[in-house]
């Protein structure tokens, strides 16, 4: 009998009303989105179903992608469905520490309202990032390096697709070093800050005070950390890790591969887009990838 895997996507994936049809039909599911507003002191439901600009702005997109991803969550586990491991990219990580129950939802909505702000705040001008398709990873790593300035590694995201994170000049260079060194593309990504760079040390101290405050109950799920790409065992680890987290790399394709030489045959995405799917696809083709964004899609989950 294989392993199932829950994985929750990061920044990037939200659109406008991701998540309408589980708050229209499914009562927990509207508890969430309300609860979610009542900790962060925003009105989440019509961030998240709204026209509206400020859904890609970082300090309003994480709470709005988070409150998505754990409404969605609520209604997998009212079908019974209970993962063995828990992982998620970036922000994502929150929707898994719920998922094992590590964190309250409550709880890890007040962080991310202010997870959102001080990412946002500590770099308003002078980084990129850029995603990078086509090159060897250990390639990237040696350019990374070799450029003057700060420069760095934001996301292993899978095989063939890494994405850098830095200074605005240093990853203009970096990037036409790549380039002739043989990428196929260098995709400038349209964020709002240098995310997972060193630059956002000062935002991950900020968010340990926050933390600080935040109780951590018994990790019941096995989940897999961003930054170490191994499993998480001890409660007093989890914030320093989640602190650590913003200004790290994000090492989802080794998270991945781990759960893999586990025994995992099964991942479920929950949550807006199918990002984490594809990554999946070119991880390992040879497992079952099924993804929760809609409320018909539960119906997938009846087969397991």
């Amino acid at each position: 009998m294989g392993k199932t895997a829950f994985m929750f996507p990061g920044q990037g994936a939200q659109y406008i009303g991701m998540g309408k049809d589980f708050y229209d039909q499914i009562p927990v599911c509207k508890e969430m989105f309300e609860l979610a507003g009542k900790a962060s002191d925003l009105d989440v439901t019509a961030l998240c179903f709204e026209e509206n600009d400020r859904i890609h702005i970082t300090e309003y997109t994480q709470i709005a992608m988070l409150a998505a991803e754990v409404a969605m969550l609520k209604a997998v586990e009212e079908k019974g469905i209970r993962p063995d491991v828990t992982a998620g990219l970036s922000l994502g990580e929150y929707g898994a520490l719920v998922a094992g129950g590590v964190m309250m939802p409550e709880d890890v909505f007040k962080i991310v309202r202010k997870r959102g702000i001080y990412m946002q705040e500590a770099v308003p001008q002078g980084g990129a990032m850029a995603a990078i398709l086509g090159l060897k990873t250990e390639v990237i790593e040696r350019i990374c390096e070799e450029t003057p300035g700060m420069v760095s590694i934001a996301n292993y995201n899978c095989p063939g697709q890494i994405v850098i994170t830095g200074e605005n000049g240093a990853i203009q260079e970096a990037v036409g070093k790549l380039t002739e060194a043989g990428a196929k593309r260098c995709v400038p990504l349209k964020v709002s800050g240098p995310f997972h760079s060193r630059m956002l040390v000062g935002a991950g101290e900020k968010l340990a005070k926050e933390l600080a405050e935040v109780t951590i109950h018994e990790i019941c799920v096995p989940y897999i950390a961003n930054v170490t790409a191994d499993y998480v065992t001890k409660t007093e680890d989890v914030k320093p890790l989640l602190e650590k987290q913003v200004s790290s790399s994000v090492r989802w394709q080794q998270t991945i591969e781990r759960m893999l030489a586990d025994g995992v045959d099964t991942f479920i995405e929950i949550g807006p887009g199918k990002t984490l799917s594809g990554f999946m696809r070119k991880i390992n083709r040879d497992v079952q990838v099924l993804n929760v964004e809609k409320v018909e899609d539960l119906v997938k989950l009846e087969q397991l």
